[in-house]
């Protein structure tokens, strides 16, 4: 199948590791020209670097903090100097404080606002105006399993994600008519730093190793493992491409079929 996605600007935010490097990697795969954003300038140099290398695409990266708006307008602004436009966008963010709702604050509410919604917002608000100028472009919005199946111990991410599916499914209404296309996409145990960081913590909470903790954790996936990030990167790719013309607003899980929400 063809993509349609050979010279097309992708920026992907948080994309110097985990789910955002394997989806810039899988757009690169396919030609696109890749805006690459993250806070980390190291992590952010070496993931350019490596898609380069194995695909000969070479993308441009800006260090960028989510929360600050005037990052992202600059990044949006590098994105459409050296590529020309802006095509497609996949906002994405780390993760929230994990915890219950005795352990968070107001601080603690705030941060993952910004950070888990509000960020969203923003890059969007920057990308609309080329996709218009352009007649058409795709967003997707990676979120969490928990848009279908609340995770436990993650109040902040079960609360914030299900902001991004409302924002989605309004965007994917009021902007069909310039064919921009809006999806969101939730990864289930998908094997990154953040998911081994929350089966640790699984793990000194219940106090049992960590092999034992993510044992338990794929008997409860149908398919019997976690996933890959290039797998998850597959699901992103096509909805972020102009192959896909007309599935939008909708909410889909990459999870091997682990949530039980319909």
């Amino acid at each position: 199948m063809d993509l349609q996605l050979a010279k097309k600007s992708v920026v992907v935010l948080a994309s110097s590791k985990g789910l955002g490097k394997a989806s810039a990697l899988a757009f690169a795969r396919e030609g696109a020209n890749v805006t690459l954003a993250s806070r980390d300038s190291g992590s952010l140099k070496q993931a350019a670097d490596e898609i380069y290398e194995e695909t000969g695409v070479k993308p441009s990266f800006k260090e960028c903090d989510v929360t600050n708006p005037e990052d992202i307008k600059a990044l949006f602004a590098q994105a459409a100097s050296e590529f020309g436009t802006v095509d497609v966008l996949v906002n994405n963010a780390g993760g929230p404080k994990a915890g219950g709702f005795d352990s968070q604050n107001d601080e603690d509410w705030q941060t993952a606002f910004e950070l888990n919604l509000l960020s969203f917002v923003r890059a969007v608000r920057e990308a609309l105006p080329y996709m218009k100028k352009n007649g058409g472009g795709r967003i997707v919005n990676i979120a969490s399993s928990s848009i279908k199946e609340p995770v436990e111990g993650l109040l902040l991410s079960n609360t914030f994600r299900m902001g991004i599916v409302g924002l989605s499914k309004t965007l994917a209404k009021e902007y069909g008519e310039h064919n921009i296309l809006v999806n969101t996409v939730g990864p289930g145990r998908i094997a990154t730093d953040r998911v081994a960081e929350l089966d640790q913590i699984r793990a000194d909470r219940l106090g049992m190793s960590y092999d034992e903790a993510k044992k338990q954790h794929e008997k409860t996936i149908p398919v019997g493992r976690y996933g890959e990030p290039g797998e998850f990167a597959k699901a992103i790719v096509f909805l972020g491409s102009f192959a896909n013309t007309y599935v939008t607003g909708q909410s889909i899980v990459v999870d091997g079929g682990s949530t039980k929400a319909y």
